[in-house]
């Protein structure tokens, strides 16, 4: 066998199945990248970009829709529609995506989610009536739901073992920092910028990611699973420090890619299969219960339930920049817990808050006390207080999950059903909100959300395992090997190894 460089290929296996049937290559004389911790940290902040694309292309319209509704005259029932039509998208966007992610690989599918961000943000700013605006955000959509499905799969896809979980969630940072920056522009400049400005202004973001992919590495095991071992190497050695660990890790994802050599296990035949159920069940159950919570409800519609409440425009959107704060904050700091304490830990701990958060939130609605009283003031505390449960718990668990749990040879399918699970609760709940809340009132409506966080907690109990310290590859031999399960003391199904 030749030795490996960068430069030279290995000679080609007879076996035309699948490039992972070729021998793993020499790495004695392979040059590793000086700058591999800085690539790898760039890739996932850059790609994580998407995030905050996402969250600034759904959160802006949080204070746009007071301006929306008053040029175009808008009923509740198109309220609803303008904040659920990206919502419409982006299930739509999961599965195109999912099928590209596979197809043209993990990097690729990025690059094509960010340029339809920048033609969606311009085609809304655009748009001269309801109809249209509504039909731009759909196709806006198809980039939100897209970038949910690739970004946290390419991103766990690079990431080591140990710090998969802060990195994905760097996804939900971004989110964050959208969200944040939304409130703040839908504050400061809704009177003299306009709305259109305002959605305009995502298109920047998302050409600067477009560019930047051109140069950052492709997802190790889509190219050891498509092109080849040596392609897998190219791009480990441009992020990983020491040959061993790129010689552990071709390793595992050789011999796990062998035992999905089976048709059975491969794509959506694959996530029919009994071994695979555990990890489709839990990792789409957390996703219904990530957007079911109501976080994205309050996140579009608070300014709407203050102004109800009795606050001024301007009180609203400022409470408004006060949840997205602690949305930011309470993810920056699940982000660099979750690898320590563990998903499955990280919400029993927190859902209990946003539940009980939930009811006080419920109570002061229905007793709608005096503008100006400390009741009124009530409602702003619960608010935040639910965000701060909900915001460092589940939403910090919901993305990574649906990225790690999958085998690899089912991974795009499995994330583009995980990623419109996520959007179609989204859906659910923000085409509805208004109506619920006419029907059973404001506080009925929290009270009902309350509800629906309890089974959440109850959920993640009873069905979900803790895969903190698992590399992909071990997740996949736990499913394989009936390990996949939830314990009392919160176990992870794999010891993690010392370094």
């Amino acid at each position: 066998m030749q030795n490996y460089s960068p430069h030279t290929q290995t000679p080609q296996s007879t076996d035309a199945q699948s490039p992972l049937s070729e021998p793993i290559p020499d790495l004695s004389n392979l040059e590793l990248s000086p700058n591999a911790h800085k690539t790898l940290w760039l890739a996932a902040i850059v790609a994580a970009i998407c995030g905050g694309l996402y969250g600034y292309d759904t959160g802006i319209v949080s204070g746009a829709l007071l301006l929306i509704t008053r040029d175009f005259h808008l009923s509740s029932f198109y309220q609803e529609m303008v904040a659920s039509a990206i919502l419409a998208g982006a299930v739509m966007g999961s599965f195109i995506t999912g099928w590209m992610s596979e197809r043209f690989g993990r990097r690729n599918s990025v690059m094509i989610v960010t340029a339809v961000f920048v033609l969606g943000a311009m085609a809304c700013a655009l748009a001269p009536d309801v109809y249209a605006l509504i039909a731009a955000r759909v196709f806006l959509g198809l980039a939100v739901g897209g970038s949910t499905q690739v970004v946290p799969m390419y991103i766990s896809e690079l990431a080591p073992a140990k710090k998969r979980g802060h990195m994905v969630t760097m996804f939900n940072i971004a989110i964050g920092v959208g969200i944040f920056t939304a409130n703040v522009i839908g504050f400061a400049a809704r009177d003299a910028w306009g709305w259109r400005p305002m959605v305009a202004i995502a298109a920047i973001p998302a050409l600067v990611v477009f560019i930047s992919m051109f140069f950052l590495p492709k997802s190790p095991r889509w190219a050891a699973e498509n092109e080849s071992l040596d392609s897998a190497i190219e791009q480990l050695r441009r992020i990983r420090t020491t040959r061993r660990e790129i010689r552990k890790e071709i390793k595992r994802i050789q011999i796990t890619a062998n035992e999905d050599a089976d048709p059975d296990d491969i794509g959506w035949r694959g996530l029919m299969q009994p071994w695979v159920r555990p990890a489709l069940v839990a990792a789409l159950g957390v996703a219904f219960f990530t957007q079911a919570g109501v976080l994205e409800m309050m996140i579009y519609y608070a300014p709407t339930f203050l102004s109800d409440a009795g606050f001024g425009n301007s009180a609203a959107l400022l409470a408004s920049i006060g949840i997205s704060i602690v949305y930011l904050v309470m993810t920056v700091l699940g982000s660099n817990i979750v690898d320590r304490i563990g998903r499955r830990r990280l919400v029993l701990v927190m859902g209990p808050g946003s539940v009980l958060s939930l009811i006080g939130l419920g109570i002061m609605f229905l007793v709608h006390p005096d503008k100006g009283s400390i009741g009124s003031w009530m409602i702003i505390i619960f608010m935040l207080l639910f965000m701060v449960f909900n915001a460092g718990g589940i939403q910090v668990v919901g993305w990574l999950l649906g990225a790690e749990m999958f085998p690899l040879s089912m991974r795009g399918n499995a994330t583009s059903l995980h990623s419109a699970m996520l959007w179609g609760s989204d859906l659910l709940v923000t085409s509805t909100a208004l109506t619920l809340v006419s029907t059973i009132t404001l506080g009925g409506t929290m009270w009902f959300y309350a509800g629906v966080n309890l089974a959440s907690v109850l959920f993640i109990y009873f069905f979900v395992p803790e895969t903190r310290g698992a590399s992909l590859e071990d997740i996949e031999d736990a499913l394989r090997e009936g390990r996949f399960r939830p314990t009392r003391e919160c176990a992870a199904i794999v010891e993690e190894e010392e370094d």
